[in-house]
């Protein structure tokens, strides 16, 4: 970006220039989130229509992470490859495509497969969009941007399940993705205006081997994961045992492959970097905590006897505290810097999962706690870490650094997932176990603040990222 340029935009929030590439860019991700969203209240029409049960429903969610964490790192590195916008226009007509077999998908493997290719598109919309603003906004502007971002995802994680479920209700669950297509199309007009051409002309192959192995290890880790309960039968520990074979394995022949890879695909760099190890174990803690959301409806059923739901809005007023926040916390980025912001989104998040644990046997205090936690939450998610990363990291290899975070969160979602189901239902009273749930959930808040502690200063950051 020309000095010029950094002039023309530090007067103003976002220049006349950079709003229409938001825009684009920000519709993008609320197509992606959308997507994700809106399915969940039409599962059980969904079931009805294919003859399936729960246990097969599941594979909806978990095929469609797999797919979305394998190809990130692939979306990402060909960004910083051959530039942001034929790879977005990519992302976003594969997501189109998986949205039109999931309408006419006539057997329940076919919309599987559906899911799986619009996962693969979906994989890389978030991180390319991000990379494609940082190298527009200057760094004195990129944490408002990056919140205005983020805000669009959380608007579609509160609207959709709503909207999923009218739909479902009042017309079919086909529906849901019909709206996909036309949204996509836009998405790919915009951005063949609007986003930026530029490629980082990086020079030497392609860091196949890279891809190939750091893949097979994410899947057998996704996988793993997914199964944790699989070392309780014999033939499902045997399944499991080469599952975590096959994902050291490949780990280690990518650790080595990278070593030597003229253009890795995750350079070795970004762990020797101080700041950047800080944030990237910080994710994997935020996606572990947005694990704590998932069970807030069913710890209020069984503790309050609420209907479904009362106890669903409930939850969603932690939501649109969150989604009310995110820009909020963006502009915060610019002022005060990433670490004053993260270590008040992780004290509050802390503070709003204890007060749940002691008090969500009553109303009052679970208002209370989705206040306090909804508001911590918009400290976390979104825009602080990509802030950092893309201060910290070059255009050359911003869109890979930053697909990485994604690929943490989604690590740390199952994980937080997995931790909750398995600490709740561990205990003989389910009263009790929700309450030991969410204190662990807290504990996990306090020790990602400890974390925040060891981040770069503004100033520190500020200099480093006039650097990049």
């Amino acid at each position: 970006m020309t000095a010029a340029t950094r002039s023309s935009i530090a007067g103003h929030q976002l220049d006349r220039g950079s709003a229409p590439l938001l825009f684009t860019l920000g519709l993008g991700v609320f197509a992606g989130a959308f997507d994700l969203s809106v399915l969940s209240p039409a599962l059980p029409a969904l079931g009805a229509a294919f003859g399936v049960g729960p246990r097969d429903l599941a594979w909806v969610f978990t095929l469609y992470l797999l797919a979305n964490v394998v190809a990130i790192p692939i979306a990402t590195k060909l960004a910083d490859r051959y530039g942001r916008r034929p790879v977005y226009i990519g992302c976003v007509a594969v997501f189109a495509a998986g949205s039109v077999l999931a309408i006419a998908a006539p057997s329940f493997a076919v919309f599987l497969v559906a899911r799986a290719i619009q996962a693969a598109g979906a994989g890389g919309i978030f991180p390319v969009a991000t990379a494609a603003l940082a190298d527009r906004v200057p760094a004195e502007r990129r944490g408002a941007a990056l919140g205005l971002i983020a805000a669009t995802w959380g608007l579609a994680a509160v609207i959709g399940p709503t909207l999923g479920g009218a739909i479902t209700h009042f017309i079919s669950w086909h529906w849901i993705f019909v709206f996909n297509v036309p949204l996509a199309l836009v998405v790919i007009a915009l951005a063949r205006v609007h986003v930026p051409a530029t490629a980082a002309n990086l020079r030497g192959p392609l860091d196949v081997a890279g891809i190939v192995t750091l893949a097979l290890g994410l899947l057998a880790t996704m996988g793993l994961m997914t199964r944790l309960y699989a070392f309780a039968g014999p033939v499902n520990a045997t399944l499991a045992w080469s599952m975590l074979a096959i994902g050291v394995a490949a780990f280690a022949a990518f650790a080595l492959v990278e070593r030597r890879a003229q253009q890795p695909v995750i350079p070795p760099d970004f762990f020797r970097d101080r700041q950047l190890a800080i944030t990237y174990t910080l994710e994997i803690l935020i996606g572990a905590l947005e694990g704590a959301l998932f069970f807030i409806p069913a710890a209020l059923v069984a503790a309050q006897h609420l209907s479904y739901a009362a106890a669903g809005a409930v939850a969603t007023l932690g939501a649109f505290c969150f989604v009310a926040v995110i820009p909020l916390s963006g502009r915060a980025l610019d002022r005060v810097g990433s670490r004053a912001v993260l270590g008040a989104g992780t004290v509050l998040t802390a503070a709003g999962l204890t007060i749940f644990a002691l008090g969500f046997r009553a109303l009052a205090p679970s208002l209370i706690a989705m206040v306090v936690a909804g508001t911590g939450f918009g400290a976390l998610l979104g825009a602080p870490t990509r802030y950092i990363v893309t201060n910290r990291i070059g255009p050359d290899q911003r869109a890979s650094a930053v697909g990485l975070l994604s690929v943490f969160l989604i690590i740390g979602q199952i994980a937080g997932g997995s931790l909750g189901g398995g600490v709740a239902g561990s205990h003989g009273s389910v009263i009790d176990g929700y309450r030991i749930a969410y204190l662990v959930f807290a504990a996990i808040a306090l020790l990602a603040t400890l974390l925040t502690l060891g981040l770069a200063s503004q100033r520190t950051e500020r200099a480093r990222a006039v650097r990049t």
